[in-house]
């Protein structure tokens, strides 16, 4: 096992320190929306989450997907939705928009899923399934 001397005198954390100097080191999303105190970086964490929930989005409705890779998109989509609305919320604390949904209610902390776990086409058969007369 190396020591952390030798350790630190490797290329990558030479590399990651000197990133670190001159600031080019990507700012990471908050763990909870209620660390972040601006209304511009809430809308740009907000717009993030947006972007992965449409790559997931599309990656699920690959008719090659096992169930069980569904499954696991389709927990990660939920967990993304769950996410945007909590900086929704917080952006509506902090003066911005609110993004919420009319006529939409919510029960309880959940309102809408993602669960879709085959999609119809051609005239309403499923991906890789056959008419039935």
């Amino acid at each position: 096992m190396a020591r952390n001397a030798e350790k630190a005198m490797t290329a990558l954390a030479r590399f990651r320190q000197a990133q670190l100097e001159e600031g080019k080191v990507k700012e990471r999303r908050p763990f909870l929306a209620s660390e972040c105190t601006e209304l511009p970086k809430a809308e740009k964490w907000r717009r993030q989450i947006i972007g992965e929930i449409s790559k997931k989005v599309a990656q699920i409705q690959n008719a090659g997907l096992g169930e069980f890779r569904i499954r696991d998109l389709n927990d990660e989509i939920n967990k993304l939705l769950r996410e945007k609305g909590h900086w929704e919320v917080r952006i509506k604390e902090l003066g911005g928009p609110d993004y919420g949904w009319p006529g939409v209610r919510r029960f309880g902390s959940w309102a809408w899923t993602y669960t879709p776990l085959i999609k119809p086409c051609c005239g309403g058969v499923p991906h890789g399934g056959t008419r039935m007369t």
